[in-house]
């Protein structure tokens, strides 16, 4: 299970009721938050979670809006002690400008490591999932992110039975790690079935659509996506600034064959989403104006039934 939370939805400024866009993921006890700009803290704190465990912070670029709320964020994990190394990760520069941010807070109990995103698509693997990493068209570097979750198949007794695998090293095996003995070498393909579904979440903000953004969405559990206008009268305000219209981010949801759509990043101008999605809904059925604090819970598939 992917445990998700839009935690805020806002482009550009935070208003009373909407905070900047950030998004918050959880599985197998790692915590991942993409994105902190500010008010981050708040909408975590109405949401009822913590970031004291936040293992991983995502960025898509730079700009305030996306990153402005970390060095307070840095200060209230540093204040609920905690030790463990927090990992960064972002678009190249990103050292120079944490260290720049944290000017405001420069004394941490914890270290936190850098990782720089060098290439247009790049991959991050972890204990169970992967982060990926894929460029898309801002007015400055800016990265889309998926988080996957893949499932291997199914423990196959019979199998392990008929080769005669020792019992005490199943669980080993159904967990993909290889084990070698006097005797023999034991590998995962040996008792489990074909891999089935996983789980794919996949986040992108500040950008023109993009193919790219298409094919590293594509048939995603979950497609977090930006609506900077609802209007479709301000597509060419949206092509000046490179950011997107509600019916833009519908129709790459449409071709990448997404599960569902959640808009988000809007304008501040942009009052009630909710007015614009009767033409979004045409193209792409599946599509939801996000709110704060709207969550969800992505299940294997057997799980759902």
């Amino acid at each position: 299970m992917l445990d998700v939370c839009l935690l805020g939805t806002g482009g550009m400024m935070p208003l009373p009721q909407r905070w900047l866009t950030s998004l918050m993921a959880r599985y197998n006890g790692k915590s991942i938050l993409i994105d902190c700009g500010e008010g981050t803290q708040i909408a975590m704190k109405e949401k009822g979670w913590s970031p004291k465990p936040i293992d991983i912070i995502c960025f898509t670029h730079y700009h305030a809006d996306h990153i402005s709320g970390l060095p307070g964020m840095l200060l209230t994990m540093g204040n609920a002690e905690r030790t463990e190394p927090l990992l960064l990760i972002g678009p190249k520069g990103l050292t120079r400008v944490v260290n720049a941010l944290r000017v405001i807070a420069p004394e941490l109990p914890f270290p936190i490591i850098y990782n720089e995103i060098t290439e247009t698509e790049q991959s991050f693997d972890f204990d169970g999932f992967r982060i990926e990493a894929f460029r898309v068209n801002h007015n400055v570097t800016c990265y889309g992110y998926s988080i996957v979750v893949e499932r291997a198949g199914r423990f196959q007794l019979e199998k392990a039975q008929e080769l005669q695998i020792p019992k005490p090293y199943w669980s080993r095996l159904q967990k993909g790690e290889t084990i070698e003995t006097p005797e023999a070498v034991y590998t995962p393909d040996m008792v489990l079935g074909p891999p089935r579904k996983g789980i794919k979440l996949t986040y992108c903000t500040d950008t023109r659509p993009t193919e790219g953004i298409v094919k590293n969405a594509a048939e995603a559990d979950l497609f977090v996506c930006e609506g900077m206008y609802g209007e479709p009268e301000k597509k060419d305000k949206a092509k000046e600034y490179k950011h997107m219209t509600f019916l833009e981010a519908a129709d790459m949801a449409k071709r990448a064959r997404v599960k569902q759509m959640w808009l988000t990043h809007y304008s501040p101008s942009l009052i009630r989403p909710e007015d614009y999605m009767d033409g979004v809904r045409k193209i792409f059925p599946a599509a939801v104006a996000g709110k704060d604090g709207k969550s969800i819970d992505l299940l294997f598939e057997e799980d759902e039934n």
